[in-house]
């Protein structure tokens, strides 16, 4: 049963035989073949089916019609409004009211109990017929329609599950167009021509509630860009700053774009005045410290700069220096099992006092003035010294002879003699050997935090790669301790990896995630998406976005809120936080040519 629709021109036998020239835009939308079937129409190679809205609850909430404007399937919805004159529902209004109220004691005089349902809708009909008496509210016909479509009659049957589903767990109820497939089909394509004709009267108040752009949006009026929001095209403006802790952790496959993301999170922080300190595992953030005049710092075995474990905090006027003191101590019992391999309750115990009797031995001890501390902090070598006048060390000091006269001693025996004195400071551990680059970011990150710990100032830590220090258990709690006592110190802790599950195998990768606020999952592996999507409570068409989004699109939650976002650059912004390879030669190239 062939129609015509109204795009559509007619066209007489004599016109069927065209030339190429005479073909117009009509013959190139237009499907081959448009045939109308009981319950559904076949346009070309796809099936379509209508339906409408024909019972709606009594209170409706708003942006009930989200879910359906969300869904990941192609469909059109068309929302027809026809205003009413109030004078005739007036009338009626009036009419109706008399006939409840009748009703009601009709059944006073009989002796039956009152009827709730009739004394709600004569309450609900007088508070009607003020407010159109006082201009406050208007009636209008709704009629809303919705056209699925599928390349099969079992697709088209999936997708009316599912929405029934949705609309009915709302007590919404939908109907398809059956015998009127063509009508259903043109009123809801963007003519404004209703010829179903199946409308529900609504006043203003619940006619509004229908209004369907009421995606998950984070616009705020502070804070930095991260993006688009694909839901909507909105900017997802945000200040990490603003919520119960600033931790953002980062979950991404290779290439999946989240060293270009949180470069940009970088740079515009740095615009606001932010400090930030990065640990960086392969020495990509290089060319963006050159380009905002940061500080560099590479580490390894035959580097200049150097950090010397023993270093303390100045406490400030709010803390015990008892206290600062103990806790360094305990984090360095930590990285003392990581370095020596692991100790057994007895040489845990031994060198927990060792390390309290080399800080003695330099008159740093409980009571004594803080600071004077930093002028006599000792190396590796007094630890070394005092274990090898305690009784049963002999292992502990040969395991640790290694870090003080070998091929280690460089690095790990050496007095510090670097500062954060720059807004922008990074660690590139590229050069430094896999065995020891656990240890080296344990270093780091005792250095970074007993730095931020010296005073209140508005910081991001960056952690690329955090699954190296995840590796062990205490490597693993030292940073989880960080991210639980950030948000004291006005600290904004960022973890990063690709390697989901081993990070969420450690006992403390969950804790690590549940003390973020932030969370933003990039394209993900197949092998990882199920721990990804158990982790953060995916739904099916979550998931299968992260498995095929595209380079920097991903899930960005903050709180409770979640939106689909893009990362987008500026051209400089791009020039200076590139990744790639091939623009990064193209830009040294530019800068030699300027310079000759």
């Amino acid at each position: 049963m062939p129609f015509q629709l109204p795009f559509f021109k007619k066209k007489s036998e004599e016109q069927l035989e065209v030339k190429a020239e005479d073909i117009d835009i009509a013959d190139i939308i237009a499907p081959s073949l448009v045939e109308v079937k009981q319950n559904y129409l076949i346009l070309g190679e796809r099936l379509c089916k209508s339906f409408f809205i024909f019972s709606y609850p009594r209170y409706l909430t708003t942006g009930w019609l989200a879910p359906i404007i969300n869904v990941n399937f192609p469909m059109d919805i068309s929302m027809h409004i026809h205003p009413v004159e109030s004078g005739l529902i007036l009338k009626k209004l009036r009419k109706k009211v008399t006939e409840v109220q009748a009703e009601i004691e009709e059944r006073e005089e009989k002796g039956l109990i009152r009827d709730p349902s009739l004394q709600t809708a004569y309450e609900d009909i007088e508070n009607l017929r003020d407010e159109l008496q006082t201009a406050r509210e208007r009636v209008f016909r709704l009629g809303l329609y919705i056209t699925i479509y599928g390349d099969s009659e079992q697709e088209l049957r999936e997708t009316e599950t599912f929405l029934r589903s949705i609309f009915e767990s709302r007590l919404i109820y939908v109907k398809p167009a059956l015998m009127r497939e063509k009508q259903g089909f043109i009123s809801c394509m963007p003519y404004g021509i209703d010829e179903l004709m199946v409308n529900t009267p609504l006043n203003t108040a619940p006619l509004s509630s229908i209004f369907p752009f009421v995606s998950p949006d984070l616009s705020a009026n502070e804070g930095i860009l991260y993006g688009i929001n694909l839901h909507n095209n909105s900017l997802v403006l945000f200040d990490r700053f603003t919520l119960e802790n600033f931790n953002l952790v980062i979950f991404a496959k290779a290439g999946a774009g989240k060293s270009y993301f949180i470069k940009l999170e970088i740079l515009r922080y740095l615009i606001q005045g932010v400090d930030i300190m990065v640990v960086d595992p392969e020495n990509e953030y290089a060319y963006l410290t050159e380009s905002v005049g940061g500080s560099f710092f590479k580490v390894s075995l035959n580097s200049e700069n150097h950090l010397n474990l023993f270093d303390l905090p100045t406490p400030r006027e709010d803390e015990d220096p008892d206290d600062v003191l103990r806790s360094n101590v305990i984090n360095m019992v930590g990285l003392f099992r990581l370095m020596l391999g692991g100790l057994t309750a007895q040489e845990d115990a031994i060198i927990d006092r060792a390390i309290t009797e080399t800080y003695a031995a330099r008159d740093i001890v409980p009571n004594s003035d803080p600071t004077l501390w930093k002028e006599k902090i000792p190396l590796l070598s007094d630890l070394e010294a005092v274990l090898s006048s305690m009784d049963g060390t002999e292992s502990l000091v040969e395991r640790l002879q290694k870090y003080t006269k070998g091929s280690y001693a460089n690095f790990f025996n050496s007095p510090t003699n670097i500062s954060i004195d720059k807004g922008f400071t990074v660690f590139g551990l590229r050069d430094m050997e896999d065995e020891l680059r656990p240890m080296a970011m344990f270093i780091i990150l005792h250095f970074i935090w007993n730095t931020i710990r010296e005073s209140l100032k508005k910081r991001i830590l960056l952690i690329d790669e955090a699954w190296w220090i995840m590796q062990s258990e205490d490597g693993a709690s030292f940073l989880y301790g960080i991210c639980k006592r950030a948000r004291k110190y006005w600290l904004g802790v960022t973890t990063i990896t690709q390697d989901v599950s081993d990070f969420m195998r450690s006992d403390y990768g969950k804790p690590i995630v549940s003390n973020s606020s932030l969370q933003f999952l990039l394209k993900q592996s197949s092998a990882a998406i199920d721990v990804v999507k158990e982790t953060f409570a995916l739904t099916d068409e979550e998931k299968n976005m992260l498995l095929q989004c595209d380079v920097g699109e991903g899930i960005f939650i903050a709180g409770q809120k979640r939106v689909a976002l893009k990362g987008v650059a500026s051209y400089t912004e791009d020039q200076i936080i590139t990744s790639s390879p091939e623009e990064l030669v193209k830009i040294k190239q530019a800068k030699k040519d300027l310079e000759t």
